[in-house]
């Protein structure tokens, strides 16, 4: 355990707060430091401050600008940097804010910067309706949504901040506004993928799609010495498939799962995790044609509730693990690409426990997220990406840790010559400021959000993220 630091400035916080104030050594503050990355268990803040609402943010916001204290804002805590709880510095919790609500006739669903997917599919799946989001129950809608969000209605529907209308925030010094294509425009433009840089967003709202509640979703097996030639195949394939269509060709020992042969739990093979919210009559003839790709050990593939489909990778992701992550966006799915993918399967280390501790995703892009949004219009970019690519590695001992970092940074670094330098700043590790300046397409995007932080955030209070620094340097 980290020496606990002591903040200047914290002992005196404003009377008016009504929040709770939660201290290392409380029960409350043990439970609100536990985040999804244990690779950050040694990391104590000095103090966690949970506000009762906006009102009681904007008290501590104000506070921390005058006496310039930076914070870290912890939601759902799901960041693979751990970046919601920085140890020795002040973190304000809003896993609290979880008001929810759903307006039928506009399809219009608001919720609270606390809400969780699992609560959004929840809410939403009882009237047949989906917000464009991620594919783990666990995650945080508004880390996700800040950083772009991507998951199985990408192709149908696009990225989450391609869908997202308004959201009410707290600025750095304590004013609350809003901010939407009307309303602080330049903010809102920001705010849709260039991460927790420039405010506090307390409230998003999302424009929902009608799909479901029943959707076609599984799993399409293939030996690994049979995943070249899938792969090659399926590439080709995705360019004309229904947009309903969403792939995720997974390099992964099989996880117990219905429908999968018990001889095949823990091996190495190429999953294509498939999920069709279209029309099920097509469903067969669908996943048909990915079977047609090869000869499959096992399909697994049939309706399920949406619900229960956006968590079937929960198993894969679970609270308590330590995680290192790297990614990165290719222009083309090619043989060099593949073959670097399927030797970095090789050669996984073999893991401590049972259950994948490595995986690499191969997300299929196309459709509305790359054809009916354009550059330009939010800070995420997704420009000239046909696939993107993820390594993952998880593990539970600190001794365990360099042997999986080091075999997810091998991965990355086999397939580096063919990554774009845009990409999407959820799938991966920090990797340092240059990295960060491509990651948003051109140079004129990137100068966009500097001078969105340096107007929103000029003192870069909240710095705990991968961070963008105003043009005074923060």
């Amino acid at each position: 355990m980290n020496q606990i630091q002591k903040l200047p400035g914290l002992d005196n916080l404003p009377a008016e707060f009504r929040g709770s104030r939660l201290l290392p050594g409380t029960e409350a503050y043990g439970k609100s430091r536990a985040i999804f990355n244990m690779r950050w268990h040694k990391d104590h803040p000095s103090m966690i401050l949970r506000p009762e609402d906006d009102d009681d943010l904007a008290i501590i916001m104000k506070y921390v600008s005058a006496n310039g204290v930076p914070v870290a804002i912890r939601s759902g805590a799901h960041g693979v940097d751990g970046s919601a709880m920085p140890d020795g510095q002040l973190v304000i919790d809003l896993s609290g804010f979880r008001a929810i609500s759903v307006d039928l006739e506009t399809r219009i669903i608001t919720c609270g910067a606390g809400i969780l997917l699992g609560d959004l599919d929840k809410a939403s799946s009882e009237h047949g309706l989906v917000v464009p989001a991620g594919t783990v129950s666990s995650t945080g809608i508004a880390g996700l949504t800040l950083g772009g969000g991507v998951g199985y209605n990408m192709r149908r529907f696009g990225a989450t901040v391609d869908n997202l209308l308004s959201c009410k925030v707290v600025t750095t010094d304590g004013r609350k506004l809003k901010a939407s294509k009307t309303e602080n425009s330049d903010l809102f433009w920001a705010l849709r993928g260039g991460g927790g840089n420039f405010a506090v967003v307390t409230e998003f709202t999302f424009q929902a799609h009608q799909a479901g509640p029943l959707v076609g979703a599984g799993v399409v097996l293939f030996q690994l010495d049979d995943a070249k030639d899938v792969l090659t195949k399926l590439a080709v394939h995705m360019k004309t498939a229904p947009r309903p269509l969403q792939v995720i060709a997974a390099l992964v020992p099989t996880p117990p799962m219905p429908g999968i042969p018990p001889e095949y739990y823990g091996v190495y093979m190429l999953s294509l995790v498939c999920v069709y919210t279209g029309d099920l009559a097509l469903l067969d003839e669908t996943i048909g044609a990915l079977t047609a790709l090869g000869a499959p050990a096992a399909v697994a593939v049939g309706p399920a509730p949406w619900v229960a489909v956006n968590s079937m990778l929960d198993a894969a992701a679970p609270y308590g693990r330590s995680v290192h992550t790297r990614g990165g966006y290719l222009s083309a799915l090619t043989g060099s690409a593949i073959d670097a993918a399927i030797a970095s399967a090789r050669h996984a280390p073999a893991p401590s426990v049972p259950g994948p501790s490595t995986v690499q995703n191969i997300w299929f892009m196309g459709g509305a997220i790359s054809e009916d949004f354009a550059e330009d219009s939010v800070a995420f970019s997704r420009e000239g990406a046909e696939v993107f690519w993820e390594g993952v590695s998880q593990w539970d001992s600190d001794e365990e840790g360099p042997r999986f970092i080091e075999w997810a940074d091998n991965a990355a670094d086999a397939l580096s010559a063919e990554m774009r330098a845009n990409g999407y700043v959820n799938l991966t590790t920090d990797r340092g400021p240059e990295w960060l300046r491509g990651l948003y397409g051109s140079a004129a995007k990137f100068q966009r959000l500097i001078e969105a932080k340096t107007k929103w955030d000029p003192q870069n209070l909240l710095r705990f993220n991968k961070n963008i620094k105003p043009a005074s340097g923060g």
